[in-house]
């Protein structure tokens, strides 16, 4: 991408620079290629992706350019953008990330959306969540974000993932309602519920099976971690978990939102089932694929 490799010694304006990634990227088989290419830019640059849209004409310096290059050369070999600028969107707030954390995706936002529309139907009275496997924390700090009354606990086994939820839970002003928490599955310290049993249980666990892991995309299976994917043999083990043990911690009356694989809802149905504790309240599919993708139960056999 430097003019001197070229004949006509084109000047790299921003236009250009973002038609010629585009291309690229589109020809490595990169997902979004134009987006990547302007977020990459943008960050190269250190402005904000729309005002590349009032620069076109302006020729970046040889420092930048080559910034741009060593991005674009990680990107090409399907390293997630996210990682590369650090943040992803997600429910309208900007979220740290990087290799220790799962990339929040949009069929997570059907999660949030399911568990933020029951908060505000239950009224005003204050509602206590959980969120286990917080990751970057993206799940929980959506639904409080949306809702002032909830308030609650994160967690995660990783020290590194809890720190970049830290920084993203403080940076969006959360800090005093939602306490992070380093804990294995539903080990969980004996005071998470001195001040009662939770209202919300909510989670999107690693949930990819043995045979589906090499069908995955490369960005994601080379890159993200495995600890946050992988879900057993079958994809269950969280779940087989959570049926176990999860009215443990919920307040009778107390609801599960999960995020499920794209084929697990029947398993995941059974399970629960076959504990007798809950009652299947609804599912939801993501509109994307058209897959069954969230699902509630409510802790009401206790």
């Amino acid at each position: 991408m430097d003019a001197d490799t070229h004949a006509n010694e084109a000047v790299w304006t921003i236009g250009r620079l973002l038609s010629w990634t585009t291309d690229y990227l589109d020809s490595a088989g990169v997902d979004e290629p134009r987006l990547s290419a302007e977020l990459l830019l943008a960050y190269a640059l250190g402005c904000k992706k729309i005002e590349l849209y009032t620069r076109f004409d302006t020729i970046p310096g040889e420092s930048v350019r080559g910034a741009f290059r060593e991005l674009i050369r990680r990107a090409a070999a399907h390293e997630p953008i996210a990682y590369l600028v650090g943040h992803k969107e997600f429910y309208s707030l900007d979220m740290e990330v990087s290799p220790q954390v799962l990339i929040p995706r949009p069929e997570t936002e059907l999660l949030v959306e399911r568990t933020v529309e029951h908060c505000r139907r239950s009224g005003e009275r204050p509602i206590r969540l959980i969120d286990v496997g917080t990751g970057s924390g993206c799940v929980a700090l959506a639904v409080l974000f949306q809702v002032e009354n909830v308030s609650g606990v994160a967690t995660d086994v990783s020290a590194d993932a809890l720190a970049i939820a830290r920084r993203n839970r403080d940076r969006h002003g959360l800090t005093d309602r939602l306490t992070l928490i380093q804990a294995d599955g539903l080990d969980l310290p004996a005071d998470v519920t001195a001040e009662g049993r939770m209202d919300v249980f909510v989670s999107n666990p690693p949930y990819v099976s043995g045979r589906d892991w090499d069908s995955l995309p490369r960005s994601i299976r080379d890159y993200e971690p495995r600890s946050a994917l992988a879900g057993g043999d079958d994809g269950l083990a969280f779940y087989r978990l959570f049926a176990s043990r999860a009215h443990e911690i919920l307040a009778c009356g107390g609801s599960i939102f999960l995020e499920i694989g794209y084929d697990q809802r029947d398993a995941v149905v059974e399970l629960f089932d076959d504990v007798g504790r809950y009652s299947l309240r609804d599912t939801w599919r993501d509109p994307g694929s058209g897959c069954d993708r969230v699902v509630q139960f409510v802790f009401d056999k206790g």
